[in-house]
């Protein structure tokens, strides 16, 4: 018994018979389902890498403190990140204890912050950080006699 070989066509357009009125009906759909799809991807476009130089982050100040956002948008599984730089002034918070869906990490650079998470409280300085959990209450303030540089990297969603 011989070989038998299958027309690639067969796999395109299998067992339907279009007529060209059909593909003339079906093309406008198809061109809207196409531009649909094309300005969902670019509105869900991940972060590209990038550089960020300190002079160029605009300065955002809130009486005698000042935040920098660095960037904010999503990475290539769709994770929304966040990232932002506070300069808080000695003696001073950056907002009132809360709590978020998302999760949070703290970077500290230059002075000393006692942070607390879900009553538990420490004191940390330059190159320590703090994880805050999902829904875990928290807020940190400025201990120290200068002032207190550090990162705030948010990851994920505040709603379902």
């Amino acid at each position: 018994m011989g070989a038998v070989t299958v027309s690639p066509a067969c796999y395109i357009l299998p067992l339907v018979n279009y007529s060209r009125r059909d593909l003339n009906l079906l093309f406008p759909a198809a061109v809207v389902a196409m531009n649909a799809a094309t300005k969902a991807a670019a509105q869900n476009t991940p972060l590209m890498s990038n550089t960020y130089k300190f002079e160029d982050l605009a300065v955002h100040p809130s009486g005698p403190n000042r935040s920098r956002p660095i960037l904010q948008g999503e990475t290539h599984t769709g994770l929304p990140i966040e990232l932002h730089m506070t300069e808080l002034a000695p003696g001073q918070a950056p907002h009132p204890p809360h709590r978020h869906v998302h999760e949070e990490m703290i970077m500290i650079h230059e002075g000393t912050l006692e942070v607390t998470i879900a009553g538990r409280i420490a004191t940390l300085g330059p190159g320590s950080s703090a994880f805050v959990a999902s829904n875990d209450h928290h807020g940190w303030r400025n201990v120290g006699t200068t002032r207190a540089l550090y990162f705030v990297l948010a990851l994920g969603r505040d709603n379902a």
